[in-house]
């Protein structure tokens, strides 16, 4: 979500710029697209409702970021070029948190949802009240 918020923040067209620079076709949908995306899926997880299906655009994005802005940096997230008096001089991060990114939201897809998710919670109320109009619960 963090992502998102800071693109909105900055001002949607400024992303819009960045897609341009890049070679994305139709930058300023791209850029709402994605910051639709980063916020809504972002919420999704955090919820822990619709994960499975918010999955799929958040990790298109995340393989999009790797090939077309990260790849060119490496692996390694974090790149010490220098330390001067103002503190640690970083480079371009590589694409080693994407990856990261990508496989958590695998671990999630596959783990399912967990006790506490909005999902998890609809899906043991459904099945209770399956449960009880069985008539097998004692009535």
């Amino acid at each position: 979500m963090e992502h998102g918020f800071a693109k909105l923040s900055r001002g949607p067209d400024a992303f819009a710029d960045i897609l341009h620079a890049i070679g994305v076709p139709g930058p300023h949908v791209m850029a709402w697209a994605t910051i639709l995306t980063e916020v809504i899926g972002g919420l999704a997880v955090i919820l822990g409702v619709f994960v499975t299906l918010a999955a799929l655009p958040m990790a298109a994005l995340l393989v999009v970021a790797i090939l077309t802005v990260h790849l060119p940096y490496g692996f390694s997230s974090i790149k010490l070029v220098s330390v001067t008096a103002a503190g640690a001089q970083f480079g371009p991060p590589g694409y080693e948190v994407d990856l990261l990114y990508l496989a958590c939201l695998a671990a999630l897809v596959l783990g399912g949802p967990g006790p506490l998710a909005i999902d998890e919670r609809v899906r043991r109320r459904g099945s209770s009240s399956e449960f009880g109009k069985g008539g097998t619960n004692g009535s």
